[in-house]
């Protein structure tokens, strides 16, 4: 049932909520293999038609060669949100080359061995080999099969006309900069009791292809002769096989303060890892990794949210936050959604929007390893168990049903739902906690739940099941034009981007070698 404002704005403590707070700014960044029309792993370089990747703004790749991501502007309208990231998949589509596809799914496709996965390549500029590099690192210490797992990145910030306002409500008397990067930081350290229930409602990869787990040990079962799963997993991407780092596993990032944030990462980035020094940085004249410590960059810790801030290139992430505070988040935890075409939808951002607002608005305790472990541990347990009707979490060190806990969790984000709705006259915000809610009284309504009744019932394998969606969303993306202007502006962003990829090429005055070693002392 819907929340009345009145109730809302009790239950957060707030005289007012105005308006103008609803213009939350939101961005998006999709990830998508490309793939040959067989459903193997292009071995096809980034495509010129596509621009530079080290400079485009829309259009670029991750881990490899293979791997596009995508990346809207940041936008307070969900459509014109949604409508860019259509419009980059759509012109994508056009300038593939020999009928590649998008794989829709965020497990990959089959692959054989590392070697198969190429490294994204950004040209001879010391940035763009450092890029490289970075992956090289990441392929020695990790294997390049996690790398080219696909999913969403989120990002959110609540618009600028609401820090003022809050702040007087709150009574803090800190400056604006250090009140905002301690709100986000409450955000964050809510994001993480409650991640879990994003993993439930939205995970979508509860199988793979047996070629995934060549080689490494693992839990899961044989669903037929080429897929491995488990029964109630709801994301095994985020899992023991995805995203986890045995390195990492005992790095404890204190979300309490961004002093201590940074700290944390900044001694990870300088402290040696005896693994990785038993690789080396160099092979003969060939760099492996960046360097051998503990992370190569910030970018390489693992976590399902990340506290962000736009910098000028070359400038380290963890000096912006620190001298200029925390500009938005970045939420990490979305597997793509192989039913949609874009993978996300207008009703899932509407939840993500109630749901961070909720965590921003609610009280959120200082957290302390106990809780931080307590929660890795919750998340791992949904990833590989979140469908089972009986399975328990734990709060504050007492056993809670999943189901129960979800529940009463969904309708307390009605609050937040509610302001939303308010501000934007309309009732889809509080329509889409409603049917996140079906999933909870329903594990079948979830993506997890979906897939495999389909890959059941149509008694197909992992890799059947993804080509058959990844060559449906290929026809849906077919059946539309784009207008000139819009083919336009992504052509010129293109050119555009070779030229600025040029410039940065020409304008290195160092060797790489004394490169990577100021960027290592620094």
């Amino acid at each position: 049932m819907t929340k009345s404002i009145e109730a809302s704005l009790s239950r957060y403590q707030l005289s007012e909520f105005d308006s103008a707070w609803g213009a939350v700014q939101r961005g998006i960044e999709k990830e998508s293999l490309r793939v040959s029309p067989e459903g193997s792993i292009s071995l096809r370089p980034h495509p010129d038609s596509l621009g530079s990747a080290l400079t485009n703004r829309y259009i670029t790749t991750d881990f490899s060669e293979s791997l596009l991501e995508f990346i809207t502007p940041a936008n307070t309208d969900i459509d014109e949100c949604l409508g860019m990231l259509e419009n980059i998949h759509r012109f994508t589509m056009q300038n593939l080359e020999q009928d590649e596809l998008l794989w829709v799914a965020s497990m990959p496709c089959p692959l054989q061995s590392d070697a198969e996965i190429p490294l994204a390549q950004y040209g001879s500029s010391n940035i763009g080999r450092m890029k490289t590099l970075y992956r090289s690192g990441l392929h020695h210490r990790y294997g390049s099969l996690m790398q080219v797992i696909s999913g969403l990145h989120y990002n959110f910030s609540m618009p600028e006309s609401f820090w003022q306002p809050f702040r007087e409500i709150c009574g803090s008397e800190e400056s604006l900069q250090d009140f905002r990067t301690s709100r986000y930081l409450h955000l964050i350290r809510n994001f993480h009791r409650f991640s879990w229930l994003l993993v439930y409602l939205f995970g979508a990869s509860p199988a793979a292809c047996k070629c995934f787990v060549q080689g490494r040990e693992h839990s899961l079962e044989e669903f037929d002769d080429r897929s491995l799963y488990l029964p109630n997993a709801t994301c095994l991407r985020m899992g023991r096989l995805g995203y986890k780092s045995e390195a990492q596993k005992s790095l404890f990032v204190c979300y309490n303060e961004l002093g201590s944030y940074v700290e944390c990462l900044h001694n990870a980035i300088h402290t040696p890892y005896p693994a990785y020094e038993e690789l080396g940085q160099k092979q003969g004249d060939e760099y492996l990794q960046i360097n051998t410590n503990l992370l190569q960059l910030e970018n390489e810790f693992y976590s399902t949210i990340r506290p962000k801030r736009n910098v000028a290139s070359g400038t380290r992430p963890l000096d912006g936050l620190m001298n200029e505070g925390i500009e938005y988040i970045e939420v990490r935890a979305l597997d793509l959604n192989p039913y949609l075409p874009l993978g996300i939808d207008a009703e899932q951002v509407r939840f993500l929007d109630s749901f961070l607002l909720h965590c921003l608005l609610s009280d959120s305790p200082e957290c302390n390893k106990d809780e931080f472990f307590e929660v890795a541990n919750n998340l791992t347990l949904v990833v590989e168990q979140g469908r089972d009707p009986e399975l328990e979490l734990k709060r504050e060190g007492k056993a809670l049903k999943l189901r129960d806990w979800a529940g009463a969790l969904v309708e307390d984000i009605e609050h937040s739902a509610a302001l939303l709705d308010k501000s934007h006259g309309t009732s889809a915000y509080s329509n889409s906690v409603a049917a996140q809610m079906a999933k909870v009284k329903d594990s079948e309504l979830t993506p997890s739940g979906q897939i495999l009744k389909d890959m059941e019932e149509g008694q197909l394998s992992f890799f059947d099941f993804s080509m058959e969606n990844s060559r449906k969303i290929r026809d849906y993306f077919q059946q539309g034009d784009l207008d000139q202007a819009t083919v336009s502006r992504f052509m010129a962003a293109g050119e555009r981007s070779i030229e600025m990829q040029e410039e940065i090429e020409e304008a290195d005055e160092i060797s790489f070698d004394d490169y990577l070693t100021a960027w290592n002392e620094g």
